[in-house]
């Protein structure tokens, strides 16, 4: 018999800490899944990469805008904004990530959490 398995972000698994930021994850059997928090100012290429020595994010996405808004930039001119409630997918190219406007942004990652800022 399969067992329920619950987990909650008070009490994560696994959190990277970096600058306007966080990423947290819980791992149900072999599903990882994350909440991103950033404050206002938060960038991906300033607070994200540098620690990981990489310009852009390359990880594809799939996930849930709870609250705040960002961006999804990529190197063709691309910017598309994420607002609360948004269910989104982020190719694997190159792109850069922003906090817009000055509430802070949380979203949920049910791909790609076990690859973030790593």
């Amino acid at each position: 018999m399969v067992e329920v398995i619950l987990k909650r972000f008070e009490n994560p698994d696994e959190v990277t800490y970096f600058n306007k930021g966080k990423f947290e994850t819980v791992t149900l059997g072999e599903m990882t899944i994350g909440r991103a928090t950033y404050e206002p100012g938060w960038k991906w290429s300033d607070d994200v990469g540098p620690d990981i020595g990489a310009s852009h994010c390359t990880v594809e996405h799939v996930g849930m805008v709870v609250s705040g808004c960002a961006t999804a930039a990529f190197a063709d001119g691309r910017v598309t904004e994420l607002s609360p409630g948004d269910v989104f997918y982020i190719p694997p190219e190159p792109h850069d990530s922003w906090v817009v406007g000055d509430e802070p942004y949380v979203s949920l990652h049910f791909l790609g959490a076990g690859k973030y800022a790593k």
